[in-house]
Protein backbone atom coordinates (compact mmCIF):
# COMPACT_ATOMS: atom_id res chain seq x y z
CA UNK A 1 0.00 0.00 0.00
CA UNK A 2 3.00 2.24 0.29
CA UNK A 3 6.32 3.29 -1.12
CA UNK A 4 8.94 5.34 0.65
CA UNK A 5 12.55 6.48 0.52
CA UNK A 6 15.01 7.06 3.38
CA UNK A 7 18.17 9.09 2.74
CA UNK A 8 21.36 10.31 4.40
CA UNK A 9 23.39 13.18 2.99
CA UNK A 10 26.64 14.52 4.45
CA UNK A 11 27.21 18.14 3.47
CA UNK A 12 29.24 21.23 4.22
CA UNK A 13 27.42 24.25 5.62
CA UNK A 14 28.19 27.88 4.77
CA UNK A 15 30.63 28.22 7.65
CA UNK A 16 32.61 25.24 6.35
CA UNK A 17 31.49 22.81 9.04
CA UNK A 18 30.58 19.22 8.15
CA UNK A 19 26.96 18.29 8.78
CA UNK A 20 24.52 15.46 8.09
CA UNK A 21 20.90 15.49 6.99
CA UNK A 22 18.37 12.67 6.99
CA UNK A 23 14.96 12.40 5.41
CA UNK A 24 11.98 10.18 4.66
CA UNK A 25 9.29 10.70 2.03
CA UNK A 26 6.30 8.37 1.76
CA UNK A 27 2.94 8.04 0.03
CA UNK A 28 0.08 5.54 0.16
CA UNK A 29 -3.56 5.00 -0.85
CA UNK A 30 -4.78 5.46 2.72
CA UNK A 31 -5.16 8.61 4.82
CA UNK A 32 -2.63 10.01 7.32
CA UNK A 33 0.49 8.00 6.48
CA UNK A 34 2.55 10.74 8.12
CA UNK A 35 1.45 9.65 11.59
CA UNK A 36 2.58 6.06 11.05
CA UNK A 37 5.53 5.70 8.73
CA UNK A 38 8.38 8.25 8.94
CA UNK A 39 10.77 8.55 11.86
CA UNK A 40 13.67 10.97 11.50
CA UNK A 41 16.16 12.64 13.83
CA UNK A 42 19.55 14.27 13.30
CA UNK A 43 21.04 10.77 13.63
CA UNK A 44 19.01 8.69 11.19
CA UNK A 45 15.85 8.02 9.20
CA UNK A 46 13.52 5.00 9.36
CA UNK A 47 10.29 4.03 7.57
CA UNK A 48 7.94 1.29 8.76
CA UNK A 49 5.17 0.11 6.42
CA UNK A 50 3.08 -2.79 5.05
CA UNK A 51 1.23 -4.06 8.16
CA UNK A 52 2.65 -1.16 10.15
CA UNK A 53 4.18 -1.69 13.56
CA UNK A 54 4.82 1.88 14.72
CA UNK A 55 7.03 0.62 17.55
CA UNK A 56 9.57 -0.57 14.98
CA UNK A 57 10.05 3.00 13.82
CA UNK A 58 9.75 4.65 17.22
CA UNK A 59 12.07 2.22 19.01
CA UNK A 60 14.41 1.95 16.05
CA UNK A 61 15.11 5.66 15.87
CA UNK A 62 15.51 5.80 19.66
CA UNK A 63 18.20 3.09 19.45
CA UNK A 64 19.94 5.01 16.66
CA UNK A 65 19.84 8.16 18.78
CA UNK A 66 21.49 6.15 21.55
CA UNK A 67 24.35 5.25 19.19
CA UNK A 68 23.31 1.85 17.87
CA UNK A 69 23.79 1.33 14.12
CA UNK A 70 20.58 1.07 12.12
CA UNK A 71 21.69 -2.29 10.68
CA UNK A 72 21.95 -3.62 14.24
CA UNK A 73 18.90 -1.93 15.74
CA UNK A 74 16.30 -2.87 13.13
CA UNK A 75 17.17 -6.59 12.78
CA UNK A 76 17.03 -6.90 16.57
CA UNK A 77 13.55 -5.35 16.65
CA UNK A 78 12.32 -7.58 13.82
CA UNK A 79 13.64 -10.66 15.59
CA UNK A 80 11.32 -9.90 18.51
CA UNK A 81 8.30 -9.12 16.30
CA UNK A 82 5.93 -12.04 15.66
CA UNK A 83 4.47 -10.14 12.71
CA UNK A 84 7.81 -9.66 10.95
CA UNK A 85 6.77 -11.56 7.77
CA UNK A 86 4.10 -8.88 7.20
CA UNK A 87 6.42 -5.91 7.70
CA UNK A 88 8.55 -3.67 5.58
CA UNK A 89 11.21 -1.76 7.48
CA UNK A 90 14.12 0.25 6.20
CA UNK A 91 16.40 3.09 7.15
CA UNK A 92 19.76 4.81 7.23
CA UNK A 93 22.14 6.31 9.75
CA UNK A 94 25.42 8.17 9.25
CA UNK A 95 27.32 4.98 8.42
CA UNK A 96 24.98 2.11 7.53
CA UNK A 97 21.71 1.17 5.82
CA UNK A 98 19.14 -1.57 6.37
CA UNK A 99 16.10 -2.75 4.42
CA UNK A 100 13.70 -5.65 5.00
CA UNK A 101 10.59 -6.91 3.22
CA UNK A 102 8.74 -9.79 4.85
CA UNK A 103 7.66 -12.60 2.56
CA UNK A 104 3.97 -12.09 3.43
CA UNK A 105 3.83 -8.49 2.16
CA UNK A 106 1.29 -7.82 -0.58
CA UNK A 107 2.64 -8.09 -4.14
CA UNK A 108 4.25 -6.41 -5.85
CA UNK A 109 6.61 -5.77 -2.99
CA UNK A 110 10.34 -5.25 -2.81
CA UNK A 111 13.14 -2.89 -1.95
CA UNK A 112 16.46 -1.36 -3.00
CA UNK A 113 19.51 -0.65 -0.85
CA UNK A 114 21.59 2.14 -2.39
CA UNK A 115 24.50 4.36 -1.47
CA UNK A 116 23.27 6.14 1.69
CA UNK A 117 19.61 5.57 0.79
CA UNK A 118 16.94 2.86 0.83
CA UNK A 119 13.63 2.48 -1.02
CA UNK A 120 10.81 0.02 -0.32
CA UNK A 121 7.22 -0.53 -1.39
CA UNK A 122 4.37 -3.00 -1.30
CA UNK A 123 1.09 -3.47 -3.18
CA UNK A 124 2.70 -1.59 -6.06
CA UNK A 125 2.12 -1.60 -9.80
CA UNK A 126 5.54 -3.22 -10.20
CA UNK A 127 9.27 -3.12 -9.57
CA UNK A 128 9.61 -0.05 -11.78
CA UNK A 129 8.03 2.05 -9.01
CA UNK A 130 10.90 1.59 -6.54
CA UNK A 131 13.43 1.75 -9.38
CA UNK A 132 12.07 5.13 -10.51
CA UNK A 133 12.22 6.49 -6.97
CA UNK A 134 15.84 5.37 -6.60
CA UNK A 135 16.94 6.55 -10.03
CA UNK A 136 15.37 9.98 -9.57
CA UNK A 137 16.90 10.47 -6.14
CA UNK A 138 20.35 9.37 -7.36
CA UNK A 139 20.18 11.61 -10.44
CA UNK A 140 19.38 14.68 -8.33
CA UNK A 141 21.43 13.95 -5.22
CA UNK A 142 24.24 16.39 -6.07
CA UNK A 143 21.93 19.20 -7.17
CA UNK A 144 22.04 22.39 -5.14
CA UNK A 145 18.39 22.16 -4.13
CA UNK A 146 16.73 21.44 -0.79
CA UNK A 147 16.35 17.77 0.09
CA UNK A 148 12.61 18.27 0.51
CA UNK A 149 12.21 19.22 -3.15
CA UNK A 150 14.22 16.25 -4.32
CA UNK A 151 12.30 13.82 -2.11
CA UNK A 152 9.03 15.05 -3.58
CA UNK A 153 10.49 14.56 -7.06
CA UNK A 154 11.39 10.97 -6.15
CA UNK A 155 7.85 10.25 -4.94
CA UNK A 156 6.42 11.76 -8.08
CA UNK A 157 8.63 9.52 -10.23
CA UNK A 158 7.30 6.46 -8.45
CA UNK A 159 3.74 7.64 -8.88
CA UNK A 160 4.25 8.11 -12.62
CA UNK A 161 5.25 4.42 -12.79
CA UNK A 162 1.91 3.42 -11.27
CA UNK A 163 2.59 3.75 -7.56
CA UNK A 164 0.17 1.98 -5.25
CA UNK A 165 -1.90 -0.31 -7.47
CA UNK A 166 -5.19 -0.21 -5.51
CA UNK A 167 -7.23 1.98 -7.84
CA UNK A 168 -10.39 1.51 -5.79
CA UNK A 169 -8.97 3.63 -2.97
CA UNK A 170 -9.22 7.26 -4.02
CA UNK A 171 -8.22 8.86 -0.71
CA UNK A 172 -4.45 8.99 -0.47
CA UNK A 173 -1.79 10.67 1.66
CA UNK A 174 1.86 11.68 1.56
CA UNK A 175 4.44 13.02 3.99
CA UNK A 176 8.02 14.10 4.28
CA UNK A 177 10.24 14.54 7.31
CA UNK A 178 13.77 15.97 7.26
CA UNK A 179 16.28 16.70 10.03
CA UNK A 180 19.91 17.78 10.05
CA UNK A 181 22.71 18.56 12.48
CA UNK A 182 22.74 22.34 11.98
CA UNK A 183 21.40 24.78 14.57
CA UNK A 184 18.83 27.33 13.36
CA UNK A 185 17.42 30.45 14.95
CA UNK A 186 14.15 29.52 13.27
CA UNK A 187 13.74 25.90 12.22
CA UNK A 188 12.74 25.66 8.54
CA UNK A 189 8.99 25.13 8.30
CA UNK A 190 9.43 22.95 5.20
CA UNK A 191 10.87 19.93 6.95
CA UNK A 192 7.80 18.27 8.50
CA UNK A 193 4.91 18.26 6.04
CA UNK A 194 1.87 16.02 5.68
CA UNK A 195 -1.03 15.68 3.28
CA UNK A 196 -3.40 13.51 5.27
CA UNK A 197 -6.29 13.05 2.81
CA UNK A 198 -6.23 13.94 -0.87
CA UNK A 199 -6.83 12.53 -4.34
CA UNK A 200 -3.53 14.07 -5.49
CA UNK A 201 -1.28 13.92 -2.41
CA UNK A 202 2.09 14.37 -4.10
CA UNK A 203 0.98 17.46 -6.03
CA UNK A 204 -0.52 18.83 -2.82
CA UNK A 205 2.67 18.02 -0.91
CA UNK A 206 4.68 19.99 -3.46
CA UNK A 207 2.34 22.99 -3.22
CA UNK A 208 2.45 22.84 0.58
CA UNK A 209 6.24 22.74 0.50
CA UNK A 210 6.41 25.75 -1.82
CA UNK A 211 4.04 27.77 0.37
CA UNK A 212 5.95 26.80 3.52
CA UNK A 213 9.27 27.78 1.90
CA UNK A 214 7.81 31.14 0.86
CA UNK A 215 6.48 31.78 4.36
CA UNK A 216 9.81 30.88 5.94
CA UNK A 217 11.69 33.27 3.65
CA UNK A 218 9.23 36.03 4.51
CA UNK A 219 9.80 35.38 8.21
CA UNK A 220 13.59 35.59 7.82
CA UNK A 221 13.30 38.83 5.80
CA UNK A 222 11.12 40.45 8.44
CA UNK A 223 13.46 39.41 11.24
CA UNK A 224 16.41 40.84 9.30
CA UNK A 225 14.53 44.12 8.73
CA UNK A 226 13.68 44.31 12.43
CA UNK A 227 17.30 43.73 13.42
CA UNK A 228 18.46 46.47 11.04
CA UNK A 229 16.01 48.92 12.57
CA UNK A 230 17.02 48.08 16.14
CA UNK A 231 19.65 50.55 17.40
Amino acid sequence: MTFSVCVHEPYEADEGCEHHRFGVAVTTRLPAVGRLCPFVTENGAIATQSHVNVDLGRDGIAYVDDGLAVDDALPALLAADDGAPLRQLHGVDAETTFVFSGDECGPWYGHLDGDRYTVAGNLLAGESVVEAVAETYEAQRDEDRPLEERLIDALEAGQVEGGDKREGLSVQSAALLVEDTEAYEFDPSTRDLRIDASRQPIADLRETYELAAEAHETLLERVAERDEETP
